[in-house]
């Protein structure tokens, strides 16, 4: 992807824009106490069931980074602990980016992140991401060394793919893993991906009689459709994130899948 014509000094140079979202400061001081009052409702809310139910990573990791109850977390506070375990941060965006400057993020170990907070009407569902599933749900996993190498690894092999096949095929490990993943840890299946972590009705529908729980196979995950707006029928269980680094290695040593 380059600029064929070169009539200004800059042309032959992809601009930064193109290849990232702008990101944004946080702008702390712009959280009142409407917003770090429903932070608590729901950092508290999940935390009940995530005891029991979340993987031990995901537990470790939210200890690790410091988030708290009581108030919205500080992003600069965050990526001081963050960035020293794994080199990884999150970085504030406007909503929802292109998968491409996506793709590219992670591959930077940048985490793009959304920073509103939602609105306390819309506590248990919200069509587009907010602070809550993006940092609660998803930053804790990012100080575990190898899901943060695996999401590095996924993010530089995303960003390479050309077709729409290619694409799926990415976006289907994606949602079955980052979104919706199960490990089984300590003789149980437990949650950890970030939209079962930070959703109470998706993460009881996933641990339920309801869902077809599998064994993590590549083939079958990039085999497996997926909707978006309700509730999922399978969900794939790894050993371990092990098993995720050598599924996005294979991916890209077989092209894909192919």
């Amino acid at each position: 992807m380059s600029h064929t014509h070169s009539h200004t000094h800059h042309d032959n140079v992809l601009p930064v824009e193109a290849e990232l979202p702008e990101f944004r400061a946080q702008e702390y001081s712009r959280y009142d106490g409407e917003a770090h009052a429903v932070w608590k409702l729901l950092f508290e809310r999940r935390m009940q069931a995530l005891q029991e139910t979340a993987s031990r990573v995901f537990l470790d990791g939210m200890q690790r980074i410091g988030l708290e109850a009581d108030r919205v977390p500080d992003l600069r506070e965050v990526n001081r602990s963050l960035d020293a375990s794994t080199g990884w941060n999150a970085v504030g965006v406007d909503g929802f980016i292109p998968a491409a400057q996506f793709f590219r993020c992670l591959s930077r170990r940048r985490f793009p992140t959304t920073l509103p907070v939602r609105p306390r009407a819309q506590l248990d569902y919200l069509p587009e991401p907010d602070i809550f599933h993006d940092v609660f749900g998803h930053v804790p996993l990012h100080a575990d060394a190898v899901f943060a190498d695996f999401l590095q690894r996924f993010g530089s092999l995303a960003a390479t793919a050309r077709t729409e096949e290619e694409t799926t095929r990415m976006a289907r490990l994606f949602w079955f893993t980052v979104e919706f993943g199960l490990i089984r840890e300590r003789g149980a299946v437990r949650i950890y991906g970030s939209g079962l972590i930070s959703s109470q009705g998706d993460a009881a529908n996933a641990l339920g009689p309801r869902v077809d729980r599998r064994a993590f196979s590549l083939e079958e995950v990039i085999r497996q459709p997926f909707e978006i707006d309700r509730l999922q029928e399978v969900l794939f269980v790894v050993e371990s994130f092990d098993q995720l680094f050598e599924a996005v290695d294979r991916l890209g040593r077989e092209g894909f899948g192919r």
